[in-house]
């Protein structure tokens, strides 16, 4: 993990959550903060806050929330490993979020069609029945 230095140990809001693998591009984490996904210390914050060791951020992606204390900064794009060193999620946040996942993976196992295209028999039966009748 590279840490930076101790007078240099903060970072742009934006690239902290790129960093920190929460989102795929800084483009993305910046629309995410601009749309209010993102609270600093219980505050909506902008992409340029400062965040240092000991910041408190709540991140909201989806219906998935985030409770956790920023540990380090890292100015490069780690490995998820060493990414998941630049902060610490709370516990409650943590089986929060699990059971929301579960409870998500299980009504979408039961829901039929959710797939989203039709394969080939499917599209056969929907032209079949569609198809209009010259008699």
């Amino acid at each position: 993990m590279n840490t930076n230095a101790a007078g240099d140990a903060d970072l742009r809001l934006d690239k902290w959550l790129w960093a920190a693998r929460f989102f795929k591009t800084r483009q993305l984490a910046v629309e995410a903060i601009n749309g209010g996904k993102v609270q600093v210390n219980g505050q909506r914050a902008k992409p340029g806050k400062v965040v240092q060791a000991g910041t408190y951020l709540v991140i909201h992606k989806g219906s998935l929330q985030w409770d956790l204390v920023v540990k380090g900064v890292s100015r490069q794009r780690q490995p998820a490993s060493e990414a998941a060193l630049l902060y610490e999620e709370g516990e409650a946040s943590r089986l929060r979020r699990q059971a929301l996942v579960w409870e998500q993976r299980e009504s979408g196992a039961a829901a039929p069609g959710a797939r989203g295209c039709p394969n080939k028999r499917e599209r056969r039966l929907i032209q079949r029945f569609t198809r209009k009748t010259d008699d």
